[in-house]
């Protein structure tokens, strides 16, 4: 069942400008902060058991604490760059709530004592940066951000920086190198962001969803944060879901919430004429699970590691029986090769080969042996590089090859699709 702990007001058209959002307790959070020391924020966001909602799903206040102990500036940086193919529950929350974001990001600025932050917005949202630069000029004229804040003794400023369409800058150093006038390239680690990240000084980078439930723990408290969802998995997630079902969109939910319930209930079930086939429980970098899999599956952390799957940044994407699943890969394959930074040998010669071998396969031209070089070649793509985009592109390529080999092995044998005949892997290219 949905628990809208975030979402509850996102249908209400005022909750996007100051007065509606004040008037459904908008910045109480922030006044209650301001009440607490920041290291008692810090171990409220700890206790909390909040994960970073971006994707890899690690502790939000244990990153915090990473932060050295001195009198450097440090900064705070809002990953609003959401490229992940099937994700788009930030570009939501942005365009339905951004003062709950931008509280959000004042409270957690000041548990890290930063004076300065940035929104840094994927290139293509347009109206996501208009609405949000418009909060924010709403939240400065109500002496929400500048100086001495609530007559707290705290200043804080922030600004809405634009992307240029890269997918590689949600990585967070590629991010922090773009946010500096560089090329958006992923650095090494270590040196890690809250050590040295942004102008070479301690940087938090946290995503959208992350930086918004700060605001509902500080106002409810961690202990209730914490009684929501699983042991390990604390909270509610937003999902977004795509997929021929009967109502696509964005929705929020405990997690540990069953698969086949969310499937059923909030999702409407699969449209007339459709069976569930797969799904891709995290966006398109995650492990498809096959039916059987999805169906005995729970949202959260622990169940997808356990299936050999991520919960990602929650982008749920339903596969039905009518959807090829080598098309479905060789298009996968395709934006990852586009979208590689070419900085790493092995991603950026991968992903060429790996689209190369999948539209290959869907033409029918490719030999069996080419199904065993596009599972080798992921393989050999895994963890040697700087950044995950090498493994974003190989594990969709392993499970899709592992789970549903009689498709691959189809097309090359019969020089058309299993599924329906003709599909768009054979025109592709």
């Amino acid at each position: 069942m949905e628990q809208k702990l975030l979402t509850e007001f996102y249908e209400e058209p005022d909750y996007v400008t100051y007065k509606g959002y004040a008037k459904r307790g908008g910045y109480t959070a922030l006044k209650k902060a301001f009440t607490m020391k920041p290291e008692d924020i810090v171990a409220e966001v700890k206790n909390s058991g909040l994960r970073g909602r971006g994707g890899a799903g690690f502790s939000t206040g244990m990153k915090w604490s990473f932060l050295p102990k001195n009198n450097e500036p440090r900064y705070l940086l809002c990953n609003a760059d959401e490229g992940e193919p099937g994700t788009f529950k930030d570009r939501k929350m942005m365009e339905r709530a951004p003062h709950q974001l931008i509280e959000g990001m004042i409270i957690s600025a000041y548990a890290i004592q930063s004076k300065k932050s940035y929104i840094y917005i994927r290139g293509e949202y347009h109206a996501s940066v208009k609405i949000v630069e418009k909060a924010l000029k709403e939240a400065y004229d109500q002496g929400l951000l500048g100086k001495d804040i609530m007559g707290s003794g705290f200043d804080h400023d922030m600004d809405v920086y634009r992307g240029a369409g890269a997918y590689i800058v949600g990585e967070e150093t590629a991010l922090i190198s773009s946010l500096e006038g560089k090329k958006g390239q992923p650095k090494l680690k270590p040196p890690f962001p809250a050590v040295q990240g942004y102008l070479r000084k301690p940087t938090i980078v946290n995503n959208v969803e992350t930086l918004a439930a700060v605001t509902w723990i500080i106002n409810n408290g961690a202990a209730a944060y914490k009684k929501i969802g699983t042991e390990k998995s604390a909270g509610t997630k937003v999902f977004s879901v795509s997929g021929n079902i009967n109502k696509p969109g964005v929705y929020e939910v405990p997690l540990g919430y069953p698969f086949k319930d969310f499937l059923q209930n909030e999702c409407g079930g699969m449209k007339p004429g459709f069976e569930f086939k797969a799904l891709i429980p995290g966006g398109s970098s995650c492990p498809v699970l096959n039916r059987e899999e999805a169906l005995k599956s729970t949202l959260d952390y622990e169940s997808m590691q356990q299936l050999g799957s991520m919960l990602g940044s929650g982008g749920v994407i339903i596969i039905d029986d009518k959807q090829c699943m080598v098309d479905l890969l060789n298009v996968l394959m395709h934006f990852y090769h586009h979208e590689s930074c070419g900085q790493c040998t092995p991603c950026r010669e991968g992903t060429g080969w790996l689209e190369k071998l999948t539209t290959g396969i869907g033409q029918g031209s490719s030999k069996l042996e080419d199904i065993a070089l596009l599972d080798k070649v992921a393989r050999h793509m895994l963890g040697t590089t700087i950044c995950a985009l090498s493994d974003a592109a190989a594990m969709p390529v392993m499970s899709f090859v592992g789970k549903f080999r009689d498709e691959f092995e189809f097309h090359i044998h019969e020089k058309r699709c299993k599924v329906k005949g003709k599909c768009n892997a054979q025109d592709n290219h």
